[in-house]
């Protein structure tokens, strides 16, 4: 037989992802009036731990607009809409050993980091698509791609050599 969730509990779990929704929100609330400009909508997602392709973020931006677009979102809007995002676990980070071997595929001198230059190499000539299959596939000969676009915030691992 299936376990039923409490009741308190769910709703105490909610309360709180409520209450973390509100503060980064209210990060962006310069105005103090529950309104956030739409391009900061991105960042207060990220802030929550969630990694939306920018597809997926166009798709939570259009559900959270008004139907006329201001230019801003309500948080009487957000709240909802991202509380069940949280609660379904959607837009999850890509696993670490998954980017371990994504770098690994661009460093292979094993250098531990990619140069500036490096970066926006792989960044503006290489493909997403090649970029998924290098860190499905590491034992296959690929070529290097822009592993990169798989890894939101992951900016440590990527450093500048003078």
């Amino acid at each position: 037989m299936a376990e039923e969730k409490d009741p308190e509990s769910t709703e105490a779990i909610v309360a709180e992802l409520n209450k973390k929704i509100k503060e980064a929100f209210e990060v962006f609330d310069h105005e103090s009036n529950n309104t956030v400009d739409v391009r900061e909508i991105g960042t207060i997602i990220r802030s929550l731990g969630c990694s939306p392709t920018e597809g997926e973020l166009h798709d939570f931006i259009a559900e959270v607009e008004e139907e006329e677009p201001t230019g801003y979102i309500r948080l009487e809007k957000f709240i909802p809409v991202m509380t069940r995002v949280l609660l379904e676990k959607r837009y999850r980070p890509i696993a670490e050993d998954v980017l371990l071997r994504a770098f690994e595929v661009l460093d292979p001198t094993k250098r531990g980091f990619l140069t500036k230059d490096e970066l926006v190499k792989y960044m503006t000539e290489e493909g997403q698509r090649a970029l998924f299959l290098a860190s499905l596939f590491p034992k296959r000969k690929w070529k290097k791609c822009c592993l990169l676009q798989l890894i939101p915030n992951q900016t440590p691992l990527i450093t500048e050599t003078t």
